[in-house]
């Protein structure tokens, strides 16, 4: 049977790309659904922000979309539009290359829990856009310019 049990899965946490660059997220717990269960051209992954934690910093992606489903809680989402609250059942989509910076703030004081899918294309660029930084998906960071970025 298909079906995915979430308490099961390996759970991850730890900084996004730009973490040396813009700061820590604040503490979360990851569950990585496609990893464990072999999907290769969709990504799964079940967050749970603590209070005061954020998804991410804000990015956006040149060629995979995102989908994100509020489960538990409440969370904030920062986009260019500025500042969306999303409850129990809200949804939020990320075209690709759309150039509208997005993460997702837990400003509660309780845990709040998202299910974010989006698509696995090789070649994909994120670009964060509050800092000087392109992340490759290959690993290699660097600026707008192109010059290599370090910490």
């Amino acid at each position: 049977m298909p079906r995915v049990d979430p308490a099961a899965l390996p759970t991850y946490d730890g900084p996004d790309a730009a973490a040396p660059f813009a700061g820590p997220l604040g503490d979360y717990i990851g569950r990585a659904v496609s990893v464990a269960h072999g999907l290769h051209l969709l990504g799964i992954n079940i967050e749970t922000l603590r209070p005061g934690a954020a998804s991410s910093h804000r990015h956006w992606h040149d060629t995979n979309e995102e989908v994100v489903v509020v489960t538990d809680g409440t969370l904030v989402l920062i986009d260019d539009s500025g500042a969306t609250e999303l409850c129990v059942g809200d949804v939020a989509v990320f075209p690709a290359n759309d150039g509208n910076g997005h993460c997702l703030e837990n400003r509660s004081a309780f845990d709040a829990t998202f299910v974010v899918i989006g698509t696995r294309k090789e070649g994909d660029t994120c670009h964060y856009a509050d800092i000087d930084l392109i992340a490759q998906s290959d690993g290699t960071l660097t600026r707008r310019d192109g010059s290599p970025a370090t910490p």
